[in-house]
């Protein structure tokens, strides 16, 4: 499913949800493979606060 666009908090937990839901069906996030559930979630925080263009440390 396609991330939603904009930078609030609600849409970028709603693409982290998303994310992870997408990685429990197929154990992927875009063309990564994360080994855990951890480094799934990592990963999937980077790819969301990207696509809002936030930095993690806000």
């Amino acid at each position: 499913m396609p991330l939603k666009k904009g930078s609030s908090r609600s849409i970028v937990s709603s693409n982290i949800k998303t994310l992870v839901e997408d990685w429990k069906k197929d154990g992927s996030i875009g063309t990564s493979h994360p080994a855990t559930k951890t480094k799934a979630i990592k990963q999937a925080v980077a790819i969301a606060m990207n696509k809002a263009g936030n930095s993690r440390k806000t």
